[in-house]
């Protein structure tokens, strides 16, 4: 292992007894639970439909060629609907995550005791669960749609927001909110002319990347009926019809790239 001598240079020693036996413990537990989590798949697998995988695979591939592009008139709107719930979803997590990285950092909550547990408490709930499952239960209350969808992302990026945010006021420079403090600044001067410009490009750079994370979350979330181009991609393999699933596969991925590429170029100019 590597000690550091005198000089501050590294150089390898040897492990003592203690520490080559604890060193081997960890390797014989870690293989232990790999080889038991094997098993554990191994058992509930069923080889059958593995072995046959590449036949099924390659049968599924021909009936997907040609894609049949006149279906792509039928897409547009779904994809459009899509994109908007990515851009409202991420604007409203915006809104209600951002007071939460400020009640979350040690730096700007008004009470780490109480009003800081409860916003990490929000935080992590939020990006505990899937935004998947939030549209499954949003579909339940408010019914299929775009305004399910919106809701879904919501919620799953309020605690992406708020953590990241959060993490990045707790590594601003404090000794320019001192000085701000030292002129007599009102807390909301200090908040506004110390706090802020600090971590405008951090804020700016995590409200584009989530937009990015969500136009692909965003097309998974009409599954389950919450709107968007899934939808049309859920209907179109409940009807084995698998040309039109070849067309909703490339629009969603020229649309990805589009939405990755507009995002570095955002991310590149305001950072």
């Amino acid at each position: 292992m590597p000690v550091t001598i005198g000089d501050g240079r590294r150089e390898w020693q040897l492990r003592d007894r203690r520490g080559q036996i604890g060193l081997w413990l960890m390797w014989l537990v870690g293989t232990a639970i790999t080889v038991a989590a094997i098993e554990q798949i191994s058992g509930e697998t069923i080889w059958a439909f593995v072995w046959d995988a590449p036949e099924q695979a390659a049968d599924l591939l021909t009936r997907m060629v040609p894609p049949r592009w006149s279906y792509l008139d039928k897409i547009w709107s779904p994809l459009w609907d899509t994109i908007n719930i990515a851009t409202l979803g991420t604007l409203l997590a915006i809104v209600l995550g951002t007071p939460l990285g400020f009640l979350a950092a040690r730096n700007t909550t008004p009470s780490v005791a109480l009003v800081r547990p409860l916003a990490l408490l929000i935080i992590v709930s939020s990006r505990s669960i899937n935004s998947l499952i939030w549209a499954l239960l949003l579909v339940a209350i408010l019914g299929p749609g775009v305004l399910a969808g919106i809701f879904a992302i919501a919620l799953r990026s309020i605690g992406f927001v708020g953590k990241l945010l959060y993490e990045a006021i707790e590594e601003i420079d404090l000794s320019q909110v001192e000085a701000i403090d030292a002129t007599g600044a009102s807390p909301a001067q200090t908040l506004a002319y110390g706090i802020v410009p600090q971590i405008m490009p951090a804020f700016a750079g995590i409200s584009v990347y989530r937009w990015d994370i969500n136009i692909r979350e965003s097309t998974v979330v009409g599954l389950v009926g919450a709107g968007g181009i899934g939808l049309q991609l859920q209907s179109s393999i409940s009807t084995l019809a698998w040309p039109q699933v070849t067309v909703i596969f490339i629009a969603i991925f020229v649309t990805v790239v589009a939405s990755e590429w507009l995002s570095a170029r955002i991310r590149h100019a305001i950072i």
